[in-house]
Formats: C-alpha cells, structure tokens, sequence
C-alpha cells in the first residue's frame, strides 16, 4: 500500500499526502473538449475522509472538459447527528440540495453541480421506509431522483478496508427488504447499487422480480482484484464477464461506466511515483468498459466521474480523457448517449 494512502476506522481518507501526489499529474489538454458531459456520479463530504466540497469539485471539473450537468451519490455525508436513526440520512439531503442551490443561482459558473441527488433509505424497514422516501422528496425541492442502496459483500472480511460498507449476504433476497424496495415504483424513483461481481446474479433475480423498477448499476459491476481475488484475473473477469451479460437481458437495468479508479479492482495505478496518464488509464479500463457497451447497448450505459473516490488513481482530466479515448471510435450518436443522453434520459435532466 502506498505511503499516501491512509486508512482510519475502515474509511479511505483523502489526506495532503494524496493532494500532493495528484499535484504532479501532466494536467492533460482535454480531449474533445466540446463534447457535452453530464458527470452521472460523484460526492460530497467533509468529514474523516477528508474535504470535497463545492469549491474542491470546480477545481475538478474546471480544467476544460464540456462538465454540463452533474449528478450526486449518496455517500453517507452530513447524517443527522439526532433523531430516529432511519431519518438521519435527510441530513446528507439537506446539505447537498443547499450545494445544488448555489451551483443552480449561476454564479458558479455553467455547470450545474449536483442537480440530480441520490440519497440513501434503508429498505430494511420495509413499506415503512416510504416515510423516509417522502422525507427526502420534500427535502430534495424536486431534485431526488433515486435511492442507492449498496449490496458489496465479500464473505472473506478481507476486502472490508478497501469499502467498509458490507452487507448481509443476499441482503436483496430479503422479504422485508423487498418490500421497502417495491416502495421505488410508488414514487418514481430509481435504484443505484453498488455491489461485487459477486452479487451480479442476486441483481439480475431482484431487476427480474421488479421490472417497472431502473436498476442503475454502479461501477461497472465491481470485478474484485484484491484480498483473496488478487492473482486471479482470468477467473473473477471470466465470472463477471458471464453475470454482465446476463444482467443485460434485464431491460430494467442500466450501467455505469467508471469508478474504475477505485482500489478494490486491484489495478495498482496508484502506486506510481506520478498519476498515470489518460493512455495508462484507457488501457486498462477498456476490457471493462467495452464488455459493459457491447452487452447493454450505449443507450443502458453512461460514463461517470466518482470523484473524490477515483482520485485514489488519477486526476479528472486524465480520468474523463481516458473515456474519450476508449471511445474514440464511436459515433457521434453514440458519443452522445454515452457522455450525456443515457444519463439525461434515466436521471430526467435537461441538459443546460
């Protein structure tokens, strides 16, 4: 593990060692940069994990690339401190609808930071957590869009640092959990997971079990490349390279392209002395990426910034430079659905 990483408590810090690391990245041109992008999933924070707030992410996304509309993923930030603990999460509501406010007054610049919110509601409370749900729509002001709620579970604990958030095995199974997920349809909100290769086939049977439900699947579907999967590429891509394709017969289920940068896909990019370039990152990404378009279609996949996470690996130019060029190829219909149309559609944005 690099010096620059530091882990407190089971939760990734982005500490100045990081800031400085990512400081000496080449600051590449951004390619295409009249190319509309809507930045389907990234957070918010300020807590242990260090601060990225407003002003952290227009540094991001002001180094030329065509950021048009961002959307924000629940990440467990600014809970309540009190209260009943199954609406603590209205907290982290609260706190990123005012960001999105002050993104939506233009004095920020064009791009619309956050104008599509994710939140958190815990399906374990069954058709109970319509209280939350209606909670949060009214918080939102008519930005929530949808509810994560993340299934990752590695039965060894040894893949726990890299993402501490574990769940019970086959948490989506669950009768009662089932049933405060049905709650989705009521309100017209979508489902992002995050989850493992290994709870691919669990979201198939749940997408199955609920098709007027979107399933918006995080990350690429989360091929693991540490803790006991290091050293077995070939077996866990061929594993997830199956489950892909057979999410994609579910019309239900759309995917997201990114959060590549993250540790536990174990590509130890972030161990160089310098960020890798958009070259390093695209070569390493595509095999991933391209699986995900040839079994959904561009019109079920969108790319996605997941920063600050990503910066674990790499900076946001080099980051969205990589997409470009591993796209490269596409047309410009395709171009548009991936970069922006997919997420506009899924998430009802207008595209500023």
């Amino acid at each position: 593990m690099s010096e620059k990483y530091e882990f407190r408590g089971n939760r990734y810090r982005h500490d100045a060692a990081l800031n400085r690391w990512i400081a000496r990245s080449r600051r590449e041109q951004p390619l295409e940069p009249d190319l509309p992008i809507i930045d389907s999933h990234h957070h918010l924070w300020d807590d242990d994990r260090g601060s990225y707030l407003l002003p952290d992410m227009l540094v991001d996304i002001g180094g030329g690339h065509n950021i048009r509309a961002t959307v924000f993923v629940e990440c467990t930030a600014m809970y309540r401190a009190d209260g009943p603990e199954a609406m603590r999460p209205l907290g982290e509501i609260e706190f990123v609808n005012g960001i999105s406010a002050m993104s939506a007054s233009g004095g920020y610049g064009p791009c619309r930071v956050a104008t599509a919110i994710v939140g958190r509601a815990d399906f374990r409370l069954g058709e109970k957590v319509q209280d939350v749900l209606e909670a949060e729509i009214a918080l939102a002001g008519g930005r929530l869009r949808g509810i994560r709620y993340s299934i990752p579970c590695d039965v060894t604990g040894e893949v726990d640092k890299y993402f501490p958030r574990t769940v019970t095995p086959r948490q989506s199974a669950d009768a009662k959990w089932r049933a405060g997920y049905a709650c989705l349809a009521k309100y017209g909100l979508t489902y992002d997971v995050w989850c493992y290769h290994l709870q691919i086939p669990e979201l198939n049977a749940l997408a199955r079990a609920f098709p007027d439900i979107t399933i918006i699947l995080d990350h690429v579907g989360g091929p693991l490349g540490v803790g006991p999967y290091a050293g077995r590429k070939a077996e866990v891509c061929k594993e997830w390279r199956r489950s892909i394709t057979e999410l994609a017969d579910c019309p239900n289920v759309v995917v997201k392209l990114g959060g590549l940068g993250m540790l536990v896909f174990g590509f130890g990019v972030h161990l160089g002395d310098l960020p890798p370039s958009s070259e390093v990152l695209a070569r390493v990404w595509k095999p991933f990426i391209e699986t995900c378009i040839d079994a959904f279609g561009v019109d079920r996949c969108m790319y996605e910034g997941n920063f600050p996470q990503d910066k674990q690996s790499c900076d946001y130019n080099a980051c969205w430079n990589a997409f470009k060029r591993i796209s490269a190829g596409a047309s410009a219909t395709e171009k548009t659905a991936l970069f922006s149309g997919t997420a506009a559609r899924v998430y009802r944005l207008d595209m500023p």
